[in-house]
């Protein structure tokens, strides 16, 4: 079953995370995750409010969790820790 890696993010330092922004595409991309929403406008109904939103689908669960521990993510990733508050979930589709 398809999965969604989903982002909820707060970017306390932009030049930072857009290095993070760019390594962290190349590794879902080469573990056949897709951008579907990166940012765009949303409506906040519940919960804590996080003005930056993406939201990836990858072919499943595995390989999402596999691009999260990947060389290439972490690498990316460790730009990101200290220049963002974020949560980071993966969730399997119903498809």
């Amino acid at each position: 079953m398809p999965a969604l890696w989903i982002a909820h993010v707060t970017v306390t330092d932009e030049e930072a995370y857009k290095k993070y922004a760019a390594g962290a595409g190349v590794a879902i991309a080469e573990h056949g995750g897709a951008f579907i929403a990166r940012g765009g406008r949303y409506v906040q109904l519940e919960g804590k409010d996080r003005p930056r939103n993406v939201v990836a689908k990858f072919p499943d669960v595995e390989m999402a969790e596999k691009c999260y521990h990947s060389e290439t993510y972490q690498a990316a990733l460790a730009y990101a820790r200290g220049a963002s508050e974020r949560e980071l979930l993966i969730v399997e589709t119903s498809e």
